[in-house]
């Protein structure tokens, strides 16, 4: 009898020894929310990073633009935030300001292959707040003109100007070809991008004193403002919304609109949408300025590592590997977003794009707009603003005086905290 207790102990302890240790072998479970489309297609890149990486697990959720924000705040205050997100670029300096994601300053010093000078300057600028990182550029949206290049030249222009005076001298040209309800350029008075566009490149700081108070009636805005009502007064753009274009590429294709100020994700909809009859005369250029190349807003979504992540070591390796050349190439080819490395773009698969060299070009004159947690609620008020003065329904020094006043508005809670931040003894030491 006692044999058998014997030998039955060291089976326990035989099959105990054998057994994988929970804490040893378990992988680590990541959480990687992703939205839109990106969300759905970055699924379709884990399986390399896992297989690479064989302790670690990744679980994506794909999130809805609509939503995204939402849900990320109240994971926030709920304490359920994911290990990494994509996250719009406008919205790192207000998940930064409330101290939800970690800086990645100590990860990219240590990183063998994540370099800032790999990026496109004006793109990794939009995750820096102050002299810190918040985020790595993982795709990016930048503003060129799509246009008809048969029309234009029939105008008498060879390629795209590159001022505002010589673009204007060619939207007048163009329109004197045009019948009565045809225009040179679409430029919808809802959007905001073309009129803060136009203002970057006249060097107006769009908010003064550090991002306290609202700077569009300073007189560089109000320069680019003109220029921008311009174009409607004078018939060059239709002062219509985009919900009164029954059909951009439609209009397109009649040759009823010749130019339209648009992103990256519209290669691929003017390849599928417009007559292959078309596709040999229309193109794109970078944004013509004051006086020369103008700059254009990075725009996009960066990856970020929320605070509240237990495995930061392990989140990093995964935004790392979703920035390797290879994987950024391979996400261009399942979206169309456009890569943020300079090295990706050395790819045949986008120098040979000739509708992608103008992005490729305008990502060298880009830059990021305000980082101030308003910002978007700033931008909306910014279309609207340009859409009373482009209806004719204020002028445009009330508009802007308007814009400014409801501007200083979004800032009162800012300017407090500023300066409270300021009182506190050895601030600013």
């Amino acid at each position: 009898m006692k044999r058998v207790r014997l030998l039955a102990l060291a089976a326990v302890l035989l099959l105990g020894a054998c057994a994988p240790r929970g804490t040893v072998t378990d992988p680590i479970q990541l959480s990687f929310w992703g939205m839109g489309r990106e969300g759905e297609v970055v699924a379709q890149l884990i399986p390399e990073f896992e297989r690479r990486n064989p302790g670690i697990r990744v679980e994506v959720q794909q999130i809805p633009w609509t939503a995204a924000h939402e849900k990320l705040l109240t994971a926030y205050v709920g304490e359920a935030t994911p290990d990494v997100a994509q996250l719009g670029n406008t919205w790192v300096p207000e998940f930064a300001a409330i101290d939800a994601i970690a800086p990645l300053d100590s990860l990219i010093a240590r990183s063998p292959q994540v370099s800032p000078a790999a990026f496109f300057p004006g793109i990794w600028a939009t995750n820096e707040i102050g002299s810190t990182v918040y985020g790595l550029p993982w795709y990016v949206d930048t503003r060129v003109i799509f246009y008809r290049s048969d029309l234009l030249r029939a105008a008498g222009y060879d390629s795209m100007p590159t001022t505002w005076a010589g673009f204007r001298a060619a939207l007048e040209a163009m329109r004197e070809r045009m019948g009565p309800r045809q225009y040179p350029l679409l430029m919808p008075i809802d959007e905001w991008p073309p009129p803060v566009i136009l203002g970057m490149q006249a060097g107006a700081p769009l908010l003064r004193d550090g991002g306290r108070y609202g700077g569009f009636e300073g007189p560089r805005f109000r320069r680019a403002f003109d220029f921008y009502l311009g174009l409607y007064r004078d018939s060059l753009a239709p002062a219509i919304a985009s919900a009164e274009v029954a059909n951009l590429y439609q209009e397109f294709a009649r040759g009823n609109i010749a130019m339209y100020i648009t992103g990256p994700w519209n290669i691929g909809e003017f390849g599928r949408r417009l007559p292959p009859g078309l596709q040999d005369r229309w193109m794109t250029a970078p944004l013509p300025g004051p006086a020369g190349p103008g700059v254009s807003t990075a725009g996009g979504s960066s990856l970020v590592i929320f605070r509240g992540s237990r495995h930061p070591e392990a989140a990093w390796k995964l935004i790392e590997y979703l920035s390797e050349p290879a994987q950024q190439l391979e996400f261009y080819r399942l979206t169309g977003d456009l890569p943020t490395l300079r090295a990706a773009w050395a790819d045949t698969t986008l120098a040979n794009n000739r509708y992608a060299r103008a992005f490729r070009e305008q990502l060298e004159r880009v830059e990021p707009t305000p980082k101030v947690p308003e910002w978007e609620e700033i931008a909306t008020r910014v279309y609207q603003a340009a859409e009373a003065a482009a209806r004719g329904g204020v002028s445009a020094g009330d508009a802007l005086a308007a814009l400014d006043r409801d501007v200083d508005r979004m800032l009162e809670k800012r300017r407090w905290m500023l300066a409270q931040h300021a009182a506190r003894p050895g601030a600013g030491r």
